[in-house]
């Protein structure tokens, strides 16, 4: 079993710039691919990015790439989502989740775990 807790969500000025954590309780991220997931009012929830197990291959949302970096730190209990020139569109519940697989996948339905969310609002 892995507890997910989500952090660093907010309110930030179009432009601005938001770093996200993910800690991972119960095991630690070393034997799981990580991703982040979004899901805003009335849309589906979709994805952001992962960071493939054991390896830093790392996969990005056409959406976001350039501007997110996904990332985890040596201990493996954190994966953190740097989000760099935000715009409102931006704005959603942002999750952590993850999964033992290691194939690409943009499908929530593939991944075991989830946290509960944190909210990002970027204002215009």
């Amino acid at each position: 079993q892995v507890q997910l807790v989500e952090s660093g969500g907010g309110l930030v000025q179009a432009g601005g710039s938001l770093r996200l954590s993910c800690a991972a309780s119960g095991r630690t991220f070393s034997g799981y691919t990580a991703g982040w997931f979004r899901q805003s009012l009335g849309k589906e929830r979709e994805f952001v990015a992962d960071i493939i197990r054991y390896g830093d291959t790392t996969h990005y949302a056409g959406s976001v790439k350039g501007r997110f970096a996904i990332s985890r730190d040596n201990a493996k209990t954190t994966v953190y989502l740097q989000m760099n020139s935000l715009n409102p569109e931006d704005t959603a519940v942002y999750y952590c989740a993850a999964r033992s697989s290691i194939y690409y996948t943009t499908s929530p339905g593939t991944y075991d775990y989830w946290g509960q969310g944190t909210q990002v609002t970027v204002s215009s």
